[in-house]
């Protein structure tokens, strides 16, 4: 978590005398491992840092796993318990990425921007690579970045008991307005 902090840190100093760092604190990440015998394991988390530099193309965003709600208190308890987020120790998750090809866009210019998003998603200490598309609409200098896509727990060492109650690979929202 430190090392993302100060990665957005020296990000926003490196680029903020150009005014191409647009950032929030309140993007939206929702996780949804709803399966047909069980649609209560999804949440939200309104709390999320996020930040696009225009030029670069680098964006990025980190969510703090205490701060996912769940509508049954028990399934929060179960999220943040060891065999699965482990909160205690692994407090955040990240991804850290570029829009690939992003000198062909203009996001100083109004309009709906669909992307590509390419960077490393780490969770529990455990990295991997995901692209996925994403649709960037400026509106009047502001930005709102979308993303929807699925990781698989597995990959971040989460196991996924047999019951079919949990999906081992939950949908990811990502939405950020970024000013």
């Amino acid at each position: 978590m430190k090392k993302t902090i100060l990665f957005f840190s020296l990000l926003t100093a490196a680029t903020f005398g150009f005014a191409q760092v647009k950032q929030t604190t309140s993007a939206i990440v929702s996780f949804d491992a709803t399966t047909p015998k069980d649609a209560l394991p999804k949440a939200e988390n309104k709390t999320v840092i996020a930040q696009l530099n225009t030029k670069t193309g680098e964006i990025g965003f980190e969510a703090a796993v205490k701060n996912f709600s769940f509508s049954n208190p028990l399934i929060q308890e179960h999220f943040n318990e060891e065999r699965w987020m482990n909160s205690g120790k692994f407090p955040a998750f990240t991804f850290m990425g570029k829009i690939n090809d992003a000198q062909k866009y203009n996001f100083s210019k109004n309009g709906v921007y669909n992307v590509t998003v390419t960077g490393q998603m780490t969770v529990k200490d455990k990295s991997t690579v995901l692209t996925t598309p994403a649709t960037i609409e400026v509106k009047n200098g502001s930005l709102v970045a979308t993303a929807n896509f699925s990781i698989t727990l597995a990959d971040y060492g989460i196991q996924v008991g047999d019951g079919g109650k949990i999906a081992g690979q939950p949908k990811i929202t990502v939405s950020a307005e970024l000013k």
